[in-house]
């Protein structure tokens, strides 16, 4: 089906509702911050079912969203600012950070499109269509000198509305991006309440972490773009979410542990080395080369002392487990959770302090094309985040979906699942060759959608 085009009915700026002598002074962003400015912003959204009563009005709808919007920029102020760089000399090196002044706001857009919920939801596949229902396509955070570091699109459908929010990665990470969400839908559901300024549950905390003993003020060794900026050409994938009930997942993690005669493997990391091992499969990969299963872990309560879970910024990092292909097939699947289980563990307050030293010493940045090898999957996000909470006055959403943005041929994205208990969605995108032998799994199929 040719999807209709996605049509621009108005965009305007928000800002702060009201703007603190804090929020004027600039933020000067942590190492991992730094680390982030070649890749993508994060787009996430959720599609909800249009109200069935003949009073919701599509204008008072987004006027609730705009004044809610900026009474949660007043306690995320920097979401409303643009990145700025001073160019250093002797030696050559940058210094990027968030300016407050000469800001728009935060960019707010209302569009519409002639596709029901069905047209989204029913089709094996995502379809492409729900790229357009975020700002900032292909945007990478570098791009956040010029453009919005966050923008909402707010799309009318025949029969719903997606919300999709694109925020600059280099501000936060998922923890962050949820936490402001979650902030945003808790200032909408208290409209009328103390003006907008009601007291919110988990106010973040802005102030960046710096490694202990280094210059607060952290910058990158290079002179000029073509040093740290790339756009990889990346090729045309399919994508497809699958749901995992909770009893078919207490079932895997049962098996899983079973295998290795413990109990300490997780859901999501037996559920993470099925799809790595199912994927591995798909690919048909020589057994002699080696393959890894990337997890993106969460270092605040790793790190000594802890930072809090509201600490807004990027305070998470990629562990690895590899083996060859043929020792990965050739046992169970307990074998290889085992091995993502103590990659997991290893990841100590040590080992981050260590790491953060060398970059310290020798600053890089992500490099899409060179950080993700094709034999390997990584696995995003968490379903921990409160995704389902934000209702915005419309009820709970139908599903939360995903732009372009940071995707590639084993890109595996994990959401809760609706019904909640524990179950879990993933969003898997493969090659269309491989997710066309991926689909056949029997192993896979027979827990997926259950």
């Amino acid at each position: 089906m040719n999807a209709p085009n996605v049509e621009i009915i108005s965009e305007c700026f928000i800002k702060p509702k009201f703007i603190s002598s804090e929020a004027k002074k600039p933020i000067y962003f942590s190492p991992w911050d730094l680390i982030m400015i070649s890749v993508n912003y994060i787009q996430k959204g959720l599609l909800f079912r249009l109200p069935e009563n003949k009073d919701f009005s599509i204008t008072t709808f987004l006027d609730e969203l705009k004044h809610s919007l900026s009474a949660t920029l007043t306690h995320f102020h920097p979401l409303a600012a643009r990145l700025d760089t001073i160019k250093n000399k002797n030696p050559h090196s940058i210094t990027v950070f968030i300016n407050p002044n000469n800001s728009q706001g935060a960019r707010f857009i209302h569009s519409a499109v002639n596709l029901t919920v069905a047209d989204i939801l029913t089709p094996t596949d995502v379809p492409l269509v729900v790229q357009s229902f975020f700002d900032h396509h292909q945007a990478i955070n570098n791009d956040g000198h010029e453009l919005s570091l966050m923008s909402v699109k707010v799309t009318k459908l025949v029969d719903g509305i997606f919300i999709g929010c694109s925020m600059n990665h280099m501000l936060g990470d998922g923890t962050s991006y949820w936490n402001f969400i979650n902030t945003w839908s808790e200032m909408f559901k208290s409209k009328g309440q103390n003006g907008h300024l009601a007291t919110i549950s988990r106010p973040p905390i802005l102030t960046r972490w710096i490694p202990e003993g280094s210059d607060p003020v952290v910058t990158l060794p290079f002179s000029h773009e073509g040093e740290y900026i790339n756009r990889p050409d990346r090729p045309m994938l399919r994508e497809r979410i699958f749901h995992f009930s909770s009893d078919s997942l207490a079932k895997l993690k049962a098996k899983v542990n079973s295998e290795c005669g413990t109990t300490k493997i997780s859901t999501l990391q037996a559920l993470s080395t099925f799809v790595w091992r199912c994927v591995t499969r798909a690919r048909r990969v020589p057994v002699d080369q080696e393959t890894g299963c990337m997890m993106a872990v969460n270092n605040r309560t790793r790190i000594s002392p802890n930072v809090p879970e509201n600490y807004f910024g990027n305070m998470v990092q990629t562990v690895k487990a590899m083996t060859t292909v043929g020792d990965l097939l050739d046992h169970g699947v307990g074998w290889g959770a085992l091995r993502l289980h103590e990659a997991v563990t290893s990841h100590s307050d040590e080992k981050i302090k260590e790491g953060m030293e060398a970059w310290t010493k020798s600053p890089f940045v992500v490099n899409a094309s060179l950080h993700y090898d094709k034999n390997s999957v990584h696995i995003g996000s968490s379903p921990r985040f409160d995704m389902y909470g934000n209702e915005f006055g419309l009820g709970k959403a139908l599903a939360v979906l995903s732009g372009y943005a940071n995707k590639f041929d084993g890109k595996v994205t994990t959401y809760p699942g609706r019904e909640g208990g524990g179950s879990i969605d993933l969003e898997v995108c493969l090659l269309p060759e491989n997710m066309n032998v991926f689909e056949c799994d029997e192993e896979f199929m027979s827990i997926a959608n259950k």
